[in-house]
C-alpha cells in the first residue's frame, strides 16, 4: 500500500516543493496543470496551443503537485515541514489518497494498444501479437523519443509513406525521433534510409528499434555534415524548425523527388508554405485532428517547383 499525497501551489514554488517532498523521503513526485480538463488548460514544454502559440511560463502558475510515500508516522507533519522548506508559509489543503499495490508494468502496458494506420500498416508494441498477419507490423514501445504513432502528425506521415511508396527510394527522415517513419519506410521498400536527429537519446531510441524491426536504419548527428541528395525527404519536427530549415531540407531532394513535412497546425501552414515558396511549391495533402500533412513534388517539375533545382 502506498499514500499519495496532492497540493497545489503557484509556479514559483512547485520546483521547490518538488524538491522538498522528495528529500521528506517521496518516492515520486510530478507536477501538473491544476486546471487540466478545463478551459483554463495550458500547454507547456513547448507544445504549441491552438493558435501555435507556445507557452511563455516554465510551470503553471495554478500547480498540483502530486508526491507518492509510504505509509509512514506523522505524513502530515513531514508534508508541513517540505512546504515550509519551499517557502510556502500558509499550508494548502492535502490531498491523501491510498494507492494499492499493482504490477505496474502491466498497468503501463494496458495504456498501449496496437495501432492501425491503415490496412497495409499496424504499430505493434511488443508485448501484443500483432492483430494482422498479412499487414506489416512496426513493433514499437514508448520510449524517451518522440515517436510512437499515437500523434496525429506521425500517423499522416506513416499514411503517406505507406500510399507513396513503390519500393527502391532512397529515404531521409529527418528528426527521425523514435526512428518509427524510418522503419516503415525500410519495411515498405525502400532502398535506403538515414535517420537524422538532434538528440543522442533519439538517435539510441532509433537504433534499438530498427534492431527490434530488423532493418537496417543508417543514423546521423545533425551536427554532421549532410551533403546526399534523396528520393524521398519527411521531416515531421514543429514549424518553427521546418522554416529554419527550408534550405537543407528542399535542397536534399533528388531530381523528381518529393518532400513531406509535418508536425504543422493548420493554423501554421501557410508560415511553412511560404517559407519553402521560392525553393519549391508546397501543399497541403491530409489534415487529422487539427493538424496538417506538407506535400511538395515530383522535383524537377515545372508545377512543382519554383527554381530549376533548389540547392
Amino acid at each position: 500500500m502506498w499514500v499519495s499525497v496532492a497540493l497545489e501551489t503557484d509556479a514559483a514554488h512547485a520546483d521547490a516543493l518538488s524538491d522538498a517532498l522528495l528529500a521528506a523521503g517521496a518516492i515520486s513526485v510530478s507536477v501538473e496543470d491544476a486546471l487540466a480538463g478545463t478551459d483554463l488548460e495550458t500547454p507547456q514544454f513547448g507544445e504549441p496551443d491552438a493558435t501555435g502559440v507556445g507557452p511563455t511560463t516554465p510551470l503553471w502558475n495554478e500547480s498540483r503537485v502530486v508526491a507518492l510515500f509510504d505509509p509512514t508516522e506523522n505524513l502530515i507533519g513531514r508534508i508541513a515541514a517540505a512546504a515550509a522548506a519551499a517557502g510556502i508559509d500558509d499550508l494548502p489543503e492535502i490531498e491523501l489518497e491510498d494507492v494499492a499495490e499493482q504490477d505496474w508494468v502491466r498497468l503501463t502496458q494496458s495504456q498501449f494498444d496496437p495501432i492501425r494506420v491503415n490496412e497495409r500498416l499496424w504499430i505493434v508494441p511488443s508485448w501484443h501479437v500483432a492483430p494482422d498477419p498479412k499487414a506489416i507490423s512496426l513493433v514499437l514501445d514508448p520510449g524517451l523519443a518522440f515517436g510512437t504513432g499515437s500523434h496525429p502528425t506521425t500517423f499522416l506521415c506513416l499514411q503517406w509513406l505507406t500510399e507513396t511508396l513503390r519500393g527502391g527510394e532512397k529515404v531521409l527522415d529527418y528528426g527521425c525521433g523514435s526512428g518509427i517513419l524510418g522503419i516503415a519506410a525500410a519495411k515498405l521498400g525502400a532502398a535506403s534510409v538515414l535517420g537524422v536527429d538532434i538528440d543522442d537519446n533519439a538517435l539510441i531510441a532509433a537504433r534499438d528499434n530498427a534492431v527490434s524491426n530488423q532493418v537496417t536504419l543508417a543514423l546521423r548527428h545533425s551536427k554532421q555534415a549532410l551533403d546526399e541528395r534523396f528520393d524521398i525527404v519527411i521531416a515531421n519536427i514543429l514549424t518553427n524548425p521546418l522554416c529554419v530549415l527550408a534550405p537543407l531540407l528542399a535542397g536534399r531532394v533528388a531530381e523528381g523527388g518529393r518532400i513531406v513535412l509535418s508536425g504543422v497546425l493548420v493554423a501554421q501552414a501557410e508560415l511553412v508554405i511560404a517559407a519553402y515558396a521560392p525553393l519549391v511549391a508546397l501543399r497541403v495533402g491530409a489534415e487529422h485532428d487539427g493538424w496538417v500533412r506538407l506535400e511538395g513534388g515530383p522535383f524537377g517539375r515545372p508545377d512543382n517547383n519554383v527554381a530549376d533545382h533548389p540547392c
